[in-house]
Order: C-alpha cells, then structure tokens, then sequence
C-alpha cells in the first residue's frame, strides 16, 4: 500500500506494520487495530508516537545507521559537484558538521580524505563526553565555509532543531556560504533561506519543509535539489531491511530465515579507468554516483501542474533506480 494511503480501515486485522518515512504513525492509526508490532526502515522517528507504542505494548523498531554510507557519499557528490561549479577548491575549506552521528561521521571521515578542514558540532555529544572536538555553534558558524546538517528533528527542549538555520542564525553566517541539508526539511526555515539567497555561494537540498509538497520557489533556489532520495542506496535499503525483519523476528519468537545474499555488500561491480583524467576524484565518484542526474529529476517537477507534482514526487523517491555504494567499484589509476 503506498504509504500515505495507509489507514486504519487496512490494519484492522494486522499483526505487524512497517513503514518508511511518509506515513504518520500515532493513536488515530492504530487505535482499535490488531497491530502488535511496528517497524520503521528509516533512521529518524519524528513520523513514529513512540510513547504512544510504549504505552499500548506495541513493539517497535527502526534501522539507525543502515543508510548512513549513502548519505555521507550524496554528501561527497555533492561537495565535489559544488567545488567544480564555483571553482573553490575543497582543500581550501573549512565543513561545519552539525550533527556527529552515525552520519555525520561517515562525513566527517570523508571529507579529511577529500582535504577539508571539519568542524564539528554536537552538544548531546559534547555533554555526554566532554570532549574538545565540538565546539559551540558560533565557532562553527564563524569559521565555516560549508555547512552540512545531519541531526533529527526535535521540537522542544535544549537541542530543538526546528527551524534552527533562521534568520538569527543567518546573520551569524559568513558570506558566501555553502549549505548543504540531508537531514530533515524543518530544520530550515526555507522562506528566511530564499530571501537571502545571495548570502549563500551554494544550497544543496535533499529534504523540504513540507514534502512531498514541496515549495517550487525554494527549488529554484538550490544548485543541487533531489527528492529524499540521499539515503537510498540499494545497500541502505537492504541493511534497513534485515534490521527490521530481525527485529520483528525476535519480538515474535520466530526464526530468522531470510539474509542478505553472503558477499553483497563487497561485491565488485566495475571497474573505474581514471588514468589520464585530469580531474581524477570528482570523475572517480561521479561514474559512481552523478549526483546532477537526480537534480535534474527533481527539477522536472517546476514543469507539472500543482495537483500533480506531489505525485511527481513520490513517484521519483518509489521508482529510484539502484544506485550502488563506493566500496563495489576498483579505481584503475
């Protein structure tokens, strides 16, 4: 069933229900339902009530971590995308990571390989460890000529993260910035973005406030604009796969039967011939992943009618073709 046509009429003799980001899953849903367990193949919970499921005995799981590969090579797409197109040299830049998670630091692994200098900033980590490594979001934002989001969405309390790149937190950019978003649309004020357009030297925008509604103007604003589809490598969506399906095994004392294929994540794919490039990494991964094809989709959508571009949009995330991770690809130099 297409996840926001799911409703409570069709779980009303389910045992288990699993789902992605796009369906809203609380007490209207499930109340009266037979449910007894839900799984979510995402890494973010912010569609899930899970107090509610503690509360009525609905187990739950989800899958953090399973597409944090592909989401830090999106990011390196995009940055090589970004640093050929404005002609700044990646090794000349300093990345603000926000948000040091699973993600995050995938990212931050990264981009020291690529020859940038990261700054990284956590405070439930900095809390937790102490440690000098993150620092407070003014020296980020003070030093930073690229800054990549990678935090949940939270609405309330100290590390609330709506809405948190507003107008205050713009004014305390540098000019010329480059900002990147794979986390959630509503971290971004997009109305405060497009109004300060010419602040920024890039915007690299996976996620939306309103998806799959989406606001076209803001489209219009970004060099790269894809339709949440950073994390949907075809490793992502296996090792999301097998989390949940263990975990429902496990809630139901069932034996796991089902496993990912021995030797699919190290499978070599191809072979990528970068001998007498004279742009080496960025043909490299680009014959990988070019990130500009899945732009170029999305940007489509300016072209449909209202009624059918929220349509348009999830037809791009349900029918991504299979995109593979680094790890299946030689590189001949």
């Amino acid at each position: 069933v297409p996840g926001r046509e799911i409703n409570r009429e069709l779980l009303s003799d389910a045992s288990i229900l699993l789902v992605r980001s796009v369906t809203e899953v609380n007490k209207d849903l499930l109340d009266g339902t037979s449910v007894k367990f839900v799984a979510s193949a995402t890494i973010g919970v912010d569609h899930v009530d899970t107090k509610y499921l503690q509360e009525n005995s609905i187990g739950f799981a989800y899958a953090p971590g399973s597409n944090s590969a592909s989401v830090a090579e999106y990011v390196v797409a995009a940055l090589l995308h970004i640093s050929r197109k404005t002609g700044r040299p990646l090794e000349k830049m300093n990345l603000g990571i926000v948000g040091v998670g699973s993600i995050g630091s995938k990212v931050y692994h990264h981009a020291a390989a690529l020859g940038l200098n990261c700054i990284l900033n956590d405070p439930p980590k900095k809390r937790m460890t102490g440690s000098d490594i993150y620092v407070p979001m003014d020296t980020l934002l003070e030093k930073a000529d690229i800054i990549s989001f990678h935090v949940p969405l939270i609405t309330a309390g100290e590390d609330t993260t709506y809405h948190m790149v507003n107008k205050e937190m713009l004014s305390r950019m540098k000019n010329n910035v480059i900002l990147i978003n794979t986390s959630r649309g509503k971290i971004i004020d997009e109305k405060i973005v497009r109004a300060q357009r010419e602040k920024f030297d890039g915007l690299i925008f996976d996620v939306w406030e309103n998806e799959p509604a989406i606001n076209i103007e803001t489209l219009k604003c970004t060099d790269i604009g894809t339709a949440h589809i950073a994390g949907y490598s075809y490793e992502g969506k296996l090792r999301g796969t097998q989390m949940i399906y263990d975990a429902a095994c496990a809630f139901f004392f069932a034996k796991p039967e089902w496993r990912v294929p021995e030797g699919y994540y190290t499978d070599i794919m191809d072979r990528i011939d970068i001998r007498n490039s004279t742009e080496p990494v960025y043909d490299a991964v680009r014959s990988v992943y070019a990130i500009e094809k899945d732009s170029k989709n999305l940007s489509a959508i300016i072209q449909k009618s209202k009624t059918d571009q929220e349509s348009y949009f999830d037809q791009l995330r349900k029918n991504y073709p299979r995109r593979r991770e680094f790890p299946h690809f030689l590189i001949q130099c």
